[in-house]
């Protein structure tokens, strides 16, 4: 009898984990759920925490609570001024109603499926709407190439100017999304523009366009800067002038008061003994005329020989 009274204990036990296993059941923090009865939904749980349930003929749908990411492919689109773009969007939505979730799409899967046809025709139809400038800028503040350009004086060209911009842009697409969105029981929270390409024929017309912009900046630099070089040579030229004229007048001056001070100290030595003052300018005479085989004829009463007549013939060579 005990025997039996053991197994019988166990068997309930079992049968109790089993019942308990199917009845209770648990949703994350992170997880909301829908409990569905024989595939119909009779509820919808959003807190975390631990929950019964009909065995068997109840199932639980678990969904995610937290943000998901949508990631389109890339679209090409006109703008308003018929320039072809290839525009690549990004999104972020979350799940806020499960069960109504539940009955219009079933799944995630099934949901981005969606959210690539709402997402994508609200983004061509709110680019056709604008020109280019406003796809690609968010605002008018210059760009580098126009901050340059605008030291060209007279010859700047005026700049385009955007009416709406890319910020507005993705706020009307995002709008224009979420207005279909709440059947689905979806909150699109946010859509943003990843990347915007140019079509060939654009891109080769942007290309010529920024060389053009960049050799007619290229030749105002040279034509500049040719200017500056002509004006730096003309400083140069005067102030060369300005110093060897400077530097002549100073030497002369110089050369002057030296003159005048020999002079000085001639005259001076002059008075002291012209006898002996003008043998020292004969003898200076001699030592400049008499050079090599120089021939020399003078008369005895030459005053250049005058000095030459005292010289004892031993003293001759």
């Amino acid at each position: 009898m005990r025997k039996f009274a053991g197994i019988a204990v166990l068997l309930v036990i079992v049968a109790a984990a089993v019942l308990a296993k199917l009845m209770l059941y648990t949703v994350d923090m992170t997880k909301q759920a829908v409990i569905t009865q024989f595939g119909e939904p009779v509820g919808e749980i959003k807190e975390a925490g631990l929950y019964l349930k009909k065995p068997i003929i109840q199932k639980v749908n678990y969904f995610e609570k937290r943000l998901l990411e949508w990631d389109g492919d890339p679209t090409q689109i006109p703008t308003l001024d018929k320039k072809y773009i290839r525009v690549d969007t990004f999104a972020r939505w979350r799940i806020t109603d499960p069960q109504k979730f539940f009955e219009s799409v079933k799944n995630e899967t099934t949901a981005q499926a969606r959210l690539d046809d709402i997402i994508d025709g609200a983004v061509r139809n709110q680019i056709t709407q604008y020109n280019l400038l406003d796809a690609v800028r968010s605002s008018n503040r210059p760009m580098f190439i126009e901050l340059m350009e605008e030291t060209a004086q007279k010859e700047t060209p005026e700049t385009e100017t955007i009416d709406v911009g890319r910020e507005q842009i993705t706020r009307e697409i995002l709008k224009e999304a979420r207005e279909l969105l709440p059947e689905l029981g979806i909150e699109l929270v946010d859509v943003r523009i990843k990347r915007i390409d140019y079509e060939k024929t654009v891109l080769s017309k942007v290309y010529e366009r920024m060389i053009a912009e960049r050799k007619r900046m290229a030749e105002k630099n040279r034509s500049e800067g040719e200017a500056e070089k002509a004006q730096i040579l003309g400083r140069k030229e005067r102030e060369l002038k300005t110093i060897l004229s400077e530097a002549y007048r100073e030497s002369q001056e110089i050369k002057g008061k030296a003159d005048a001070e020999a002079t000085k100290v001639y005259a001076e030595a002059y008075n002291k003994d012209p006898e002996f003052y003008s043998f020292l300018n004969t003898l200076e005479a001699y030592t400049d005329s008499l050079k090599g085989n120089t021939t020399v004829v003078l008369s005895t009463d030459s005053d250049f020989f005058r000095y030459l007549k005292d010289i004892s013939p031993q003293g001759v060579k």
